[in-house]
């Protein structure tokens, strides 16, 4: 009893308080912009990025972040700090095409039927389709002590009967494709689709691959797109707590 005691004055209380203004530490990197102006190599600039995700053309440019690792390769070859990844990390989106930024993010707007339906309560089974273990290993912390995502009553579940949802990660391999697709329709609707990294969003490294079947998705439009390789455990707690307009 004197060792448990002795252990938590040691340890004292990890539990982040306020998941809502929390901030990842330093070396994050978030939401990028680009300078146009800073640069005149982009085209060099872009050879850099691994799976296409920057673009700059007739005067635009943007970072797809649904298919961006976070690298930080573009940011280091530009030059004059045309590209900067800032530590915003609430990266979330409802929609595929507001994950194409350019330092600014449209923010989560939930629909009422999904507040009526999971605002207080959401259970989510999730399928790692191919993915490297980075992205389910995030998902796992954000239930551990240090972010407690079940107290605000999101847990995950072991039998997709008891879910109101999937969360996928991976490229979704042919060998995992059925497997998705026997989860999806296993859980009771109206059941949602999660979609958390780059892998699940895009493909991400993988996305010209021949053992890949994202045919589910041409099925299933996802709900919820939450970007990252991996994802921060704060930004996909803050984006399923927007999404579910939690407080």
């Amino acid at each position: 009893m004197l060792e448990t005691l002795k252990t938590l004055g040691l340890q004292k209380n990890q539990l982040i308080k306020d998941i809502r203004t929390a901030t990842p530490k330093d070396g994050f990197r978030g939401l990028p912009s680009i300078d146009i102006n800073a640069d005149e190599n982009w085209q060099e600039c872009m050879s850099v990025c691994p799976t296409g995700a920057l673009k700059v053309a007739d005067g635009e440019a943007s970072i797809d972040l649904g298919k961006c690792t976070l690298c930080g390769e573009c940011a280091r070859y530009c030059k004059n700090d045309g590209i900067k990844f800032s530590k915003f990390h609430k990266l979330g989106a409802v929609n595929r095409e507001d994950l194409i930024v350019n330092g600014e993010l449209n923010p989560i707007k939930c629909k009422e039927e999904i507040k009526k339906f999971f605002g207080k309560s959401l259970k989510l089974r999730q399928v790692s389709a191919g993915g490297c273990n980075s992205c389910e290993m995030e998902l796992n912390a954000c239930s551990n002590a240090n972010f407690d995502m079940g107290r605000y009553g999101v847990d995950f579940v072991a039998s997709p009967r008891h879910a109101d949802g999937v969360v996928i990660t991976g490229p979704v391999t042919k060998n995992m494709a059925k497997a998705l697709e026997d989860t999806y329709f296993a859980c009771a609707e109206p059941r949602i689709v999660i979609v958390v990294g780059a892998c699940a969003i895009s493909g991400g490294v993988f996305q010209d691959s021949e053992e890949i079947d994202r045919s589910f998705f041409e099925r299933h439009k996802p709900d919820l797109y939450i970007p990252g390789c991996p994802a921060h455990p704060l930004t996909i707690i803050n984006a399923i707590l927007d999404f579910i307009g939690a407080k």
